[in-house]
């Protein structure tokens, strides 16, 4: 990852309405070519957030820094650099997707007119430009609408639920787009609840309940797990109680007939030389690995239905 300056930076931000504060002290770094994504459960302060970097919303104290300058004093600078999509996009059924975006090109300038045939190239809709708006699927309709956040060539990415409402293809189309721009070198906010889509596409995540950011983290790193095996014996009971006399054992449990523990050298084999000392016969070793949702519902606290 690059040590250049930070594109997006937040300090202490904070929004507060009447006695609720919707968001609290939210202290963010984006990285120059990251994809980063935001995560939080419904009302958690997602959609707040990305209001107040866009400029959207006036934080009620805390600031927002856009490349390297204030947001407040400096937005008509570095907001020409930002492309987003916050709601889903709105488009003139009756016109064609070219001519949608011809239509939003003449109101940001010149310099996006020159820019049509490459951002349909991007997001894959060089091949259907022609056909009316109405005739295109909800993916389409939402890879159009990161086109004309692509308009104005910026820097910066932000996107509040690209995928919501697609079928399995549409958030493969939109997965496939995200790793695109980052590989043309753009730097990607993103907002979502596909978290399967997450962890496949994001460098790192911040994850934000009740308004408060509870877990910054490269993707990698949380999916290591907290260094636990499953392993099979023949007398799983047993040696369940062998390991929790060991102080590095405290969280060893039995699922599903297998052994959960830790080990005490933190890798695999240390946890094996241990059972077999103590006379047991591993059968086999499987180190534990957490999805990105297993993480996100211990951080936050909430159910399978509450991540929008």
């Amino acid at each position: 990852m690059t040590h250049a300056a930070p594109v997006l930076t937040t300090e202490r931000l904070t929004k507060a309405y009447g006695a609720r504060q919707a968001v609290s002290d939210l202290d963010l770094e984006v990285h120059p070519g990251e994809v980063f994504g935001f995560l939080g459960p419904n009302g958690a302060g997602k959609t707040t957030t990305i209001r107040m970097l866009l400029g959207l919303v006036r934080p009620t104290r805390g600031r927002v820094a856009l490349f390297g300058r204030d947001l407040a004093m400096h937005a008509d600078d570095v907001l020409p650099r930002v492309g987003a999509l916050v709601e889903a996009p709105a488009f003139y059924p009756y016109l064609s997707g070219r001519d949608n975006l011809r239509a939003v090109a003449s109101v940001l300038g010149a310099a996006s007119q020159y820019r049509l045939d490459e951002v349909l190239e991007l997001v894959d809709l060089r091949g259907r430009q022609r056909d009316r708006v109405r005739s295109y699927s909800l993916g389409m309709k939402q890879r159009l609408g990161v086109a004309t956040a692509l308009l104005d060539d910026p820097d910066l990415l932000v996107l509040d639920e690209p995928a919501n409402g697609l079928d399995p293809a549409g958030i493969r189309e939109m997965r496939d787009l995200m790793r695109s721009l980052a590989a043309a070198g753009k730097t990607v906010f993103l907002s979502s609840h596909v978290l399967a889509e997450v962890q496949q596409i994001c460098d790192r995540v911040g994850i934000i309940s009740r308004g408060r950011l509870v877990e910054v983290a490269p993707v990698a790193d949380l999916m290591t797990g907290r260094g636990e095996f499953e392993v099979h014996t023949d007398d799983p009971a047993a040696a369940l109680l062998a390991v929790l006399g060991q102080s590095w054992g405290a969280t060893a449990r039995i699922e599903a007939g297998a052994l959960v523990a830790a080990s005490p050298t933190g890798r695999g084999w240390g946890l094996l030389d241990f059972l077999v000392r103590a006379g047991f016969r591993p059968d086999g070793l499987v180190e534990r690995r957490q999805t990105l949702e297993d993480i996100f519902l211990e951080l936050t606290g909430t159910g399978h239905g509450a991540l929008n």
